[in-house]
């Protein structure tokens, strides 16, 4: 098995929105490219051509749903069989969608807590000993609404709490081989058609910078903190143009 030269990132989610930004991003930086998707199969061939044609044999895609915990070590030991390590990974897949109290339903809570919280933790704890080999780093996809309320979303907000305190938590479990950060946006993308979301206009007056951010603005603190940030572990970045400021 060969050794691959450039560092190598698995992102999950990697197909669509952000996370297909992230991939971009990396690539651009000089990362090989592990690209998990679930659905998306079109979007992540797609995604897959664009960046093999900016570098032939730069990507891998794997398929999979994370809700399988005992897949992720298969999944991990894919990238490795092609690659020969892993230096990054970003934890980037999310299910997202309101679950009003009085009408959630245990299986609500599975989907939710399973995709924003039990894959993000047994992922890193499949990766660890790659990740270790190589004093890689991992960086989690949070979202400010993790320390603040987001009415109608309870499932969800938990959830993202939880990844929030795993990536604290990890940051002394992994040091000082693996580092482990958050990244937390705020306005970047709406939601899909039909689901439900504050007044657009408002939550961007309640914005100091007044706009709403891009997927390029939280793929550049992706980066950043993977690979310019060689003495920041345990922390959750902001990328919200200052809402959290806002009363």
């Amino acid at each position: 098995m060969d050794t691959a030269t450039a560092p190598v990132a698995l992102v999950t989610g990697a197909a669509r929105r952000v996370g297909a930004s992230i991939a971009r991003t990396l690539h651009a930086a000089g990362y090989d490219l592990a690209l998990h998707y679930r659905h998306s199969a079109d979007d992540a061939d797609a995604l897959m051509a664009e960046l093999e044609r900016a570098r032939p044999g730069s990507t891998l895609g794997i398929q999979a749903d994370l809700a399988d915990v005992a897949h992720l070590p298969a999944l991990v030991e894919q990238v490795l069989a092609r690659y020969g390590r892993l230096d990054a990974l970003v934890n980037n897949a999310s299910a997202f969608y309101p679950t009003p109290i009085g009408n959630a339903t245990p299986a609500q809570w599975n989907e939710l807590f399973a995709s924003n919280a039990q894959a993000p933790f047994f992922l890193v704890q499949a990766a660890g000993p790659a990740l270790r080999e190589a004093r890689g780093a991992i960086v989690n996809l949070i979202d400010i609404y993790a320390e603040r309320a987001l009415p109608g979303h309870p499932i969800y907000v938990m959830a993202k709490a939880a990844l929030a305190a795993m990536t604290r938590t990890l940051a002394q479990d992994l040091a000082p081989e693996v580092r482990i950060n958050g990244v937390a946006p705020g306005a970047v993308l709406w939601p899909a058609e039909g689901k439900d979301y504050d007044d657009r206009a408002t939550l961007l007056a309640r914005t100091p910078l007044q706009r709403a951010g891009t997927p390029e603005d939280v793929a550049s603190a992706v980066l950043w903190l993977l690979r310019d940030a060689p003495f920041v572990t345990g922390q959750i970045i902001r990328v919200d143009g200052g809402r959290t400021l806002a009363v």
